[in-house]
C-alpha cells in the first residue's frame, strides 16, 4: 500500500519549479492557473525571488502548493497514472493538508490557491511580528516536549506545534516562553533547542484570530469527497467528509500537527511506501519514524520519470 505525502512550510526555495516549467507544459499549465487565480505573478517570485518575499507566509503557501502539485499532474497526465489507483491514502504537513485534498480532487487548484493566501496572510497577520516564536527541541520524546512547554510557559502560551518525527518535535507561543522552553531543554530530556527562524507561532492558541477567518473562508468553498481519503493533521486519522474536511481545516490553524502519529496510522492500516511531492523534507520524517518503509521525495522530471517505472 502506497501514500502520496506533500509537504509544509520551509521546503520553499528561490528556483522551485522552473526546471519542471521549463520541461512540461502540464507544469507550467499548474503555475498559471495558480497566478490567475491569487492575481499574482507567484511563479516569478517562486523562479526569481527575492527570497525574503517568497518566505513571507501568504507567498509561501501557495508556492509550496503549486510546486507539488505541478509535480503530481506531470505524474499523472505524462505518465497515465491515476491517483485513486495507485495511492490508498494522501497527507499533507499543515499546509499541506491543502494540498493533499486538492491531489485528491476534493479542492479545485483555484480554489486551493485562493484558501492557502487567505490562510498565510490570516496566520502572519494573527501576531504581530516579534511577539511570538518557535522553536524544536531535538531527542525529546512527545511527552518531555509537553512537560517542558508545561514547565515555560508561566502564564504566556507555550505549546506543542508539530510532533513531526521520532526525536523532533515543535513548540509555538509567546517569544519569552519559547525562549525559556529552549534554555531549560536540555536540563528537561531532549538533546537540545533551537529556536526556528519564523515569522509567527503557527499551530498555538495564538493563531485564533486566523482560524477564524479560515472557518469563514471554508464555508464558503466548495470541498468534495476526495478520491482517496486524506488523513488529517489534528487527527492523525483518515477523513472524506466534507464538511468534517472544513472543520479539521479549521482546527489545523491552531492545533498539533500530528505528524509522527499520521505516519505510525497509516503504516499500521498497511502502508509500505511513501511518496513526498515537491519536496524533500517529509521522506526523511518518515524513514525516522517508521524504520522499515520506503520513502522517497520526488521533485525533478528525472525523479517523476523513475517513479513512473515502479507503479
Amino acid at each position: 500500500m502506497r501514500a502520496f505525502l506533500f509537504p509544509g512550510q520551509g521546503s520553499q526555495a528561490v528556483g522551485m519549479g522552473r526546471a519542471l516549467a521549463d520541461a512540461s507544459p502540464i507544469a507550467r499549465e499548474v503555475f498559471q492557473e495558480v497566478d490567475e487565480s491569487i492575481g499574482q505573478n507567484l511563479f516569478k517570485l517562486m523562479t526569481e525571488g527575492p527570497e525574503d518575499e517568497l518566505t513571507l507566509t501568504e507567498n509561501a503557501q501557495p508556492a509550496i502548493m503549486a510546486n507539488a502539485i505541478a509535480t503530481l499532474r506531470v505524474l499523472e497526465r505524462e505518465g497515465g497514472i491515476r491517483i485513486s489507483e495507485k495511492a490508498q491514502f494522501v497527507a499533507g504537513h499543515s499546509l499541506g493538508e491543502y494540498t493533499a485534498l486538492c491531489a485528491a480532487d476534493a479542492m479545485s487548484l483555484s480554489l486551493t490557491a485562493r484558501l492557502l493566501k487567505i490562510r498565510g496572510r490570516a496566520m502572519q497577520n494573527a501576531v504581530p511580528v516579534g511577539l511570538g516564536g518557535m522553536a524544536a527541541l531535538l531527542g525529546a520524546t512527545l511527552e518531555q516536549a509537553q512537560a517542558i512547554a508545561d514547565a515555560a510557559a508561566q502564564g504566556e502560551v507555550c505549546a506543542v506545534a508539530n510532533d513531526n518525527a521520532a526525536g523532533q518535535v515543535v513548540l509555538s507561543g509567546h517569544i519569552g516562553a519559547i525562549e525559556r522552553a529552549v534554555a531549560m531543554a536540555k536540563d528537561m530530556g531532549a538533546k537540545r533547542g533551537m529556536m526556528l527562524s519564523v515569522s509567527a507561532p503557527f499551530h498555538c492558541s495564538l493563531m485564533q484570530p486566523a482560524a477564524d477567518l479560515m472557518l469563514h473562508a471554508l464555508k464558503a468553498a466548495r470541498i468534495d469527497t476526495p478520491l482517496v481519503a486524506v488523513f488529517a493533521n489534528v487527527l492523525a486519522a483518515p477523513i472524506t467528509v466534507p464538511d468534517e474536511i472544513r472543520a479539521r481545516l479549521v482546527d489545523q490553524v491552531t492545533g498539533v500537527v500530528r505528524w509522527r502519529e499520521t505516519m505510525l496510522a497509516m503504516h499500521a492500516a498497511g502502508v509500505d511506501s511513501f511518496v513526498e511531492f515537491g519536496g524533500k523534507v517529509l521522506a526523511p520524517m518518515v524513514k525516522r519514524t517508521v524504520e522499515d518503509a520506503e520513502a522517497i521525495g520526488v521533485v525533478t522530471m528525472a525523479d517523476i520519470e523513475a517513479l513512473a517505472k515502479t507503479l
